[in-house]
Protein backbone atom coordinates (compact mmCIF):
# COMPACT_ATOMS: atom_id res chain seq x y z
CA UNK A 1 0.00 0.00 0.00
CA UNK A 2 2.87 2.29 0.87
CA UNK A 3 4.00 1.75 -2.92
CA UNK A 4 1.18 2.93 -3.92
CA UNK A 5 0.95 6.21 -2.06
CA UNK A 6 4.20 6.92 -3.06
CA UNK A 7 3.69 7.42 -6.96
CA UNK A 8 0.76 9.34 -6.25
CA UNK A 9 2.13 11.72 -3.65
CA UNK A 10 5.75 12.06 -6.62
CA UNK A 11 2.44 13.03 -9.10
CA UNK A 12 0.94 15.45 -6.57
CA UNK A 13 4.69 17.04 -5.78
CA UNK A 14 5.28 16.88 -9.68
CA UNK A 15 1.87 18.82 -10.49
CA UNK A 16 2.64 21.86 -7.34
CA UNK A 17 6.08 22.24 -9.16
CA UNK A 18 4.15 22.69 -12.16
CA UNK A 19 2.03 25.48 -10.90
CA UNK A 20 4.84 26.99 -9.33
CA UNK A 21 6.95 26.95 -12.41
CA UNK A 22 3.86 28.35 -14.05
CA UNK A 23 3.15 31.18 -11.32
CA UNK A 24 6.88 32.03 -12.15
CA UNK A 25 6.84 32.57 -15.78
CA UNK A 26 3.42 34.32 -15.80
CA UNK A 27 4.88 36.89 -13.24
CA UNK A 28 8.04 37.27 -15.14
CA UNK A 29 5.89 37.36 -18.53
CA UNK A 30 3.40 40.06 -16.45
CA UNK A 31 6.31 41.98 -15.62
CA UNK A 32 8.24 42.13 -19.25
CA UNK A 33 4.30 43.20 -20.49
CA UNK A 34 4.18 45.82 -17.96
CA UNK A 35 7.63 47.14 -18.94
CA UNK A 36 7.18 47.12 -22.63
CA UNK A 37 3.43 48.64 -22.17
CA UNK A 38 3.05 51.59 -24.28
CA UNK A 39 -0.77 52.32 -24.03
CA UNK A 40 -0.12 55.79 -22.01
CA UNK A 41 2.66 56.76 -24.03
CA UNK A 42 -0.22 58.84 -26.43
CA UNK A 43 -1.09 60.43 -23.64
CA UNK A 44 2.26 61.64 -22.27
CA UNK A 45 3.29 63.00 -25.86
CA UNK A 46 0.11 64.66 -26.41
CA UNK A 47 0.28 66.69 -22.87
CA UNK A 48 4.33 67.21 -23.82
CA UNK A 49 3.18 68.94 -27.58
CA UNK A 50 -0.24 70.18 -26.23
CA UNK A 51 1.23 73.54 -24.73
CA UNK A 52 3.98 74.28 -27.41
CA UNK A 53 0.87 73.49 -30.05
CA UNK A 54 -1.67 75.98 -27.94
CA UNK A 55 0.74 78.77 -28.16
CA UNK A 56 1.12 78.22 -31.85
CA UNK A 57 -2.56 77.79 -32.64
CA UNK A 58 -3.19 80.98 -30.75
CA UNK A 59 -0.33 83.21 -32.17
CA UNK A 60 -1.60 81.94 -35.37
CA UNK A 61 -4.78 83.22 -34.95
CA UNK A 62 -3.36 86.72 -33.31
CA UNK A 63 -1.32 87.22 -36.34
CA UNK A 64 -4.46 86.32 -38.76
CA UNK A 65 -6.85 88.55 -36.35
CA UNK A 66 -4.13 91.72 -36.94
CA UNK A 67 -3.43 91.26 -40.03
CA UNK A 68 -7.09 91.13 -41.55
CA UNK A 69 -7.86 94.46 -38.83
CA UNK A 70 -5.14 96.29 -40.75
CA UNK A 71 -6.51 95.30 -44.25
CA UNK A 72 -9.58 96.71 -43.27
CA UNK A 73 -8.08 100.16 -41.67
CA UNK A 74 -5.99 100.43 -44.93
CA UNK A 75 -8.99 99.95 -47.14
CA UNK A 76 -11.07 102.56 -45.76
CA UNK A 77 -8.44 105.16 -45.51
CA UNK A 78 -7.63 104.76 -49.51
CA UNK A 79 -11.66 104.88 -49.97
CA UNK A 80 -11.24 108.44 -47.86
CA UNK A 81 -8.11 109.46 -49.73
CA UNK A 82 -9.81 110.06 -52.49
CA UNK A 83 -11.93 112.31 -51.30
CA UNK A 84 -9.10 114.34 -50.23
CA UNK A 85 -7.45 114.02 -53.55
CA UNK A 86 -10.26 114.88 -55.79
CA UNK A 87 -11.32 118.02 -53.42
CA UNK A 88 -14.54 116.71 -52.20
CA UNK A 89 -12.73 117.09 -48.33
CA UNK A 90 -12.22 120.66 -48.60
CA UNK A 91 -15.59 121.26 -47.73
CA UNK A 92 -15.50 118.82 -45.03
CA UNK A 93 -14.64 119.57 -41.65
CA UNK A 94 -12.59 117.43 -38.88
CA UNK A 95 -15.70 115.35 -37.29
CA UNK A 96 -17.37 115.41 -40.91
CA UNK A 97 -13.73 113.43 -42.53
CA UNK A 98 -14.09 110.95 -39.73
CA UNK A 99 -17.38 110.15 -40.44
CA UNK A 100 -16.71 109.14 -44.13
CA UNK A 101 -13.96 106.92 -43.16
CA UNK A 102 -16.40 105.10 -40.90
CA UNK A 103 -18.60 104.86 -43.12
CA UNK A 104 -15.76 102.20 -44.80
CA UNK A 105 -15.14 100.99 -41.82
CA UNK A 106 -16.32 97.03 -41.12
CA UNK A 107 -15.97 94.66 -38.17
CA UNK A 108 -13.95 94.03 -35.91
CA UNK A 109 -13.35 98.22 -36.19
CA UNK A 110 -15.86 100.59 -34.71
CA UNK A 111 -15.66 104.27 -35.12
CA UNK A 112 -15.04 105.22 -31.65
CA UNK A 113 -11.28 104.60 -31.18
CA UNK A 114 -10.18 105.56 -34.82
CA UNK A 115 -7.80 108.49 -35.17
CA UNK A 116 -7.22 110.58 -38.29
CA UNK A 117 -4.14 112.72 -39.42
CA UNK A 118 -4.33 114.86 -42.17
CA UNK A 119 -1.07 116.85 -43.26
CA UNK A 120 -0.39 118.94 -45.78
CA UNK A 121 3.01 119.40 -47.08
CA UNK A 122 4.92 121.04 -49.78
CA UNK A 123 7.18 117.92 -50.90
CA UNK A 124 7.36 114.32 -50.17
CA UNK A 125 10.39 114.61 -48.75
CA UNK A 126 9.25 116.89 -46.37
CA UNK A 127 6.14 114.77 -45.84
CA UNK A 128 8.87 111.65 -44.69
CA UNK A 129 10.65 113.81 -42.54
CA UNK A 130 7.80 115.40 -40.54
CA UNK A 131 5.71 112.23 -39.60
CA UNK A 132 5.24 112.11 -35.80
CA UNK A 133 4.66 108.87 -33.47
CA UNK A 134 1.05 108.21 -32.94
CA UNK A 135 2.24 106.56 -29.21
CA UNK A 136 4.19 108.61 -26.65
CA UNK A 137 7.22 106.71 -24.67
CA UNK A 138 4.62 105.14 -22.44
CA UNK A 139 2.61 103.20 -25.07
CA UNK A 140 -0.36 106.00 -25.10
CA UNK A 141 -1.93 107.22 -28.28
CA UNK A 142 -0.80 110.87 -28.81
CA UNK A 143 -4.13 113.28 -29.74
CA UNK A 144 -2.44 115.56 -31.33
CA UNK A 145 -3.35 114.86 -34.97
CA UNK A 146 -4.45 117.67 -37.55
CA UNK A 147 -6.37 117.93 -40.22
CA UNK A 148 -5.85 120.07 -43.43
CA UNK A 149 -7.18 118.74 -46.38
CA UNK A 150 -4.53 121.46 -48.69
CA UNK A 151 -5.76 122.71 -51.77
CA UNK A 152 -4.62 121.94 -55.39
CA UNK A 153 -1.63 120.14 -56.25
CA UNK A 154 -0.34 120.01 -52.71
CA UNK A 155 1.58 116.74 -51.00
CA UNK A 156 -0.90 115.01 -48.75
CA UNK A 157 -0.78 112.47 -46.38
CA UNK A 158 -3.74 110.77 -44.29
CA UNK A 159 -2.91 108.64 -41.31
CA UNK A 160 -5.01 106.31 -39.48
CA UNK A 161 -4.81 105.07 -36.15
CA UNK A 162 -6.45 102.41 -34.42
CA UNK A 163 -5.98 100.65 -31.33
CA UNK A 164 -6.87 97.37 -31.96
CA UNK A 165 -7.76 95.44 -28.67
CA UNK A 166 -5.44 91.80 -29.01
CA UNK A 167 -6.61 90.38 -26.06
CA UNK A 168 -4.34 88.89 -23.63
CA UNK A 169 -4.36 85.20 -25.11
CA UNK A 170 -0.56 84.66 -25.15
CA UNK A 171 2.26 85.76 -22.71
CA UNK A 172 3.52 89.28 -23.38
CA UNK A 173 6.93 87.92 -24.23
CA UNK A 174 5.22 86.59 -27.48
CA UNK A 175 2.42 88.75 -27.33
CA UNK A 176 1.84 91.36 -30.73
CA UNK A 177 0.73 94.06 -28.93
CA UNK A 178 2.52 97.55 -29.04
CA UNK A 179 0.73 99.36 -26.56
CA UNK A 180 -0.31 99.35 -22.51
CA UNK A 181 -3.47 97.28 -21.83
CA UNK A 182 -2.41 94.53 -24.64
CA UNK A 183 -3.79 96.61 -27.50
CA UNK A 184 -1.97 96.95 -30.93
CA UNK A 185 -1.53 100.15 -32.57
CA UNK A 186 -2.55 99.74 -36.34
CA UNK A 187 -1.83 102.34 -38.76
CA UNK A 188 -2.33 102.75 -42.14
CA UNK A 189 -0.93 105.67 -44.39
CA UNK A 190 -1.76 107.37 -47.53
CA UNK A 191 0.53 109.94 -49.15
CA UNK A 192 -0.70 111.17 -52.69
CA UNK A 193 -0.64 114.81 -54.64
CA UNK A 194 -3.86 116.36 -55.12
CA UNK A 195 -5.24 116.88 -58.07
CA UNK A 196 -5.66 120.01 -59.81
CA UNK A 197 -9.59 119.72 -59.14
Amino acid sequence: MLDMACPMAQGAGQANDARQLVRGYGARRALRRFGGDASGASALEFAIVATPLLLLLLGVLQVAFVYFSNFMLESAVDRAARLVRTGQAQSLNAAQFKNEVCKQLTAPLTCGNLQLDVRQYSSFAGAESDLTQPLDSAGNPKSNFSYNPGARGDVMVVRAFYPLDIGALLPSEISLSNMAGNKRMLVATAAFRNEPF
